[in-house]
């Protein structure tokens, strides 16, 4: 199984921050972060982006449906979410379009070369997912809350 630099985190952490804060007003502080296994129990809502170039994997945001149509609600300037409706996974796939976009910039600008896939939005219950890459959980808090986690699987070749 290949490793996750840790030279390789804080790009990642830095755009999800400032995107996200840009976008949705939303202030968020890093948690405690950890290796895991890519097991989401209960109901989840995950943004999954594929890394390719010098370094490969996959990032994932995994959330609660309730934080995602929060996060919805935002990126659609307060509209009332009272589902996933398709307006808000394609507002949520923008955003963590661009949280990557971000990072594959900073990753440029440091001499690495990064493309990013699509997003893959997936939504369901007690999803498992598997990596060839030690996924490093990464809890992103808002008042002391956890509102999602990063997964960076993300190794070079």
């Amino acid at each position: 199984m290949k490793s996750l630099d840790v030279a390789h985190i804080n790009p990642f952490l830095q755009s999800s921050i400032s995107v996200i804060e840009m976008t949705t007003q939303v202030k968020l502080a890093v948690g405690k972060p950890g290796l895991s296994e890519l097991n989401f129990p209960g109901k989840a809502f995950l943004l999954q982006v594929g890394v390719t170039g010098e370094l490969k994997g996959q990032v994932l945001m995994a959330m609660s449906e309730e934080s995602a149509r929060f996060f919805a609600e935002k990126m659609m300037m307060g509209m009332q979410m009272d589902e996933l409706n398709d307006m808000a996974v394609s507002a949520l796939c923008e955003l963590s379009n661009m949280v990557m976009g971000n990072t594959a910039t900073i990753f440029a600008s440091k001499g690495v070369s990064m493309d990013i896939t699509p997003p893959i939005a997936t939504r369901g219950e007690n999803l498992t997912m598997r990596s060839d890459i030690q996924a490093l959980r990464v809890p992103m808090l808002n008042d002391g809350e956890e509102i999602f986690a990063l997964y960076i699987c993300v190794g070079e070749e």
